[in-house]
């Protein structure tokens, strides 16, 4: 029988192809995902998409409210950032970042791995081609792990608790190209931080930049859904 791991899924590029990745493994995917009061909730509906057409074992969507706190253009009446390229991206930390997410995110996956047995929980970060987020780097992942083999009755009980990142020090193309490898769909996925009520992608935020250049540069066809005129160049 296949173990068990909780793998965060966002219905974005990345944690799509993490889920392909663990159960490429032989893991048993538990996908957890979050309302967290994100102003893109298309991207839960993208998450239930990619779970389904995924086959993982469970898919769980935790309701949370960051925007109590607000502090991002995610969780607050701040308006996302656009720019004409990638090449255009700044080295600062944007205002998408929303404070200690992923930490919030792995410690609820951590209970539930607790719970199913698992020692193996995936998250989809990566520390290249990415929007500068301190969460998203090794030290952070690293630091968690140890943390969760302190915190928890599975770590203490001598299991080695162990947070996967294989994505962690690939390029957005290397991560396209692995995904579809693994014939992982892109085209039921969105990553864009601003799209419109239908589920459209900006196609000039940080995320979909990213995303289009990864495609890009692996040679592959970029099947999102864009706006009308805003697909980029």
């Amino acid at each position: 029988m296949s173990q068990p791991a909780v793998v965060l899924l966002s219905g974005g590029l990345d944690s799509s192809t993490v889920v392909a990745l663990a159960q490429q493994a032989g893991y048993e995917v538990h996908a957890l995902s979050f309302s967290y009061g994100q102003r893109h909730t298309v991207e839960l509906e993208a998450a239930a998409r990619v779970a389904t057409a995924s086959g993982v074992a469970d898919h769980k969507v935790i309701d949370i409210d960051l925007r109590a706190f607000g502090g991002s253009a995610l969780t607050a009446d701040i308006d996302v950032p656009k720019h004409g390229s990638a090449d255009d991206l700044g080295n600062d930390i944007p205002i998408t970042y929303v404070p200690a997410r992923n930490t919030i995110f792995l410690s609820f996956a951590l209970a539930w791995a607790e719970v199913l047995g698992s020692s193996d929980i995936f998250i989809g970060v990566n520390a290249l081609d990415y929007s500068g987020y301190p969460d998203c780097r090794p030290e952070f992942v690293d630091a968690f792990q140890h943390l969760a083999r302190l915190a928890t009755k599975t770590g203490v009980g001598g299991a080695e608790i162990t947070i996967h990142a294989p994505l962690i020090d690939l390029t957005k193309a290397e991560i396209v190209a692995a995904g579809t490898a693994l014939d992982v769909d892109y085209g039921l996925t969105i990553s864009c931080y601003d799209p419109d009520p239908a589920g459209l992608a900006c196609g000039h935020c940080d995320s979909c930049l990213l995303r289009h250049r990864g495609f890009v540069d692996a040679g592959v066809v970029d099947p999102t859904s864009y706006q009308p005129g805003a697909a980029p160049s």
